[in-house]
């Protein structure tokens, strides 16, 4: 499991101030109260103008990231910089920008200045959390999830939650991840790193019938991922169903050519 599968859509969530549905953007700009977007207008004080050109700046940038466009995303972001030298979506922008390029050092240090910067903003602190996790620093992780969850105002706390119930399976820990998450799938029934990470737990405790049930639901939830696919064909190998455990196969080989013999 791969906590990260709900750390970008949170990152750009976060940067471009947007209304969001589990992993779907709505909009672009910041919208105020009542649902009515903010006028811009040439009367704006230097100091509105300079927030409203620093969000655009990171809006553009989120897009260039991607859509992989990572040299332009990076110098938009450092324009931000310029403008808000401590500002917190920018610098977790900037880390998301180093982790793709797999600069891990630099990632690793720009997730947790973020975090550091805002440390009542459950997003932020997801977001290092799960990057933590990802990079092999599970069990350190959970600390910083449990930080997220405390967060008042924290939005989408299904999304900690399933994220540090992976994690926490990552780690060892059986019993919190039971209880994570089951209280993510509580909040959010369809939640796809909750219901893998729930079929990868019975699986793992020998509980094939559970486990067969949780990737069922995980499939029907989103798209599937390789990983979900490759334990959905183990379950269905234990329980004695070859052809069922075949077609999974097939779907790899269809799905995700480029890797299907990794």
């Amino acid at each position: 499991m791969r906590p990260l599968d709900r750390l970008w859509p949170a990152l750009f969530a976060g940067v471009l101030a947007v209304s969001a549905s589990g992993c779907t953007t709505t909009n672009e700009i910041p919208i105020g109260p009542g649902g009515v977007a903010p006028v811009r207008t040439a009367r704006d004080a230097p100091g509105v103008r300079s927030r409203f050109h620093y969000e655009d700046l990171l809006a553009l940038a989120a897009r260039d990231m991607q859509v992989g466009n990572l040299d332009e995303a990076e110098r938009k972001v450092r324009r931000a910089l310029k403008i808000q030298s401590n500002g917190v979506d920018a610098v977790m922008l900037l880390a998301g920008i180093d982790d793709r390029r797999g600069s891990e050092k630099q990632a690793g240090d720009g997730f947790r200045r973020a975090a550091e910067l805002a440390p009542q903003r459950g997003d932020v602190l997801n977001n290092y959390a799960a990057w933590l996790c990802q990079h092999g620093h599970a069990a350190e992780s959970l600390v910083w999830f449990d930080r997220a969850l405390q967060a008042p105002g924290y939005a989408t706390p299904a999304a900690a939650l399933a994220n540090a119930g992976s994690c926490a399976l990552d780690a060892g820990q059986r019993e919190r991840a039971e209880r994570d998450l089951r209280a993510a799938l509580v909040q959010g029934p369809d939640n796809p790193v909750a219901l893998e990470a729930m079929a990868l737990l019975n699986f793992r405790g020998g509980q094939f019938l559970e486990a067969r049930a949780f990737a069922e639901r995980r499939i029907a939830a989103a798209p599937a991922t390789r990983s979900v696919l490759q334990l959905a064909s183990e379950i269905e190998a234990r329980l004695g169903d070859q052809a069922a455990s075949d077609r999974y196969l097939q779907r790899i080989r269809q799905e995700f050519p480029q890797d299907a013999g990794s």
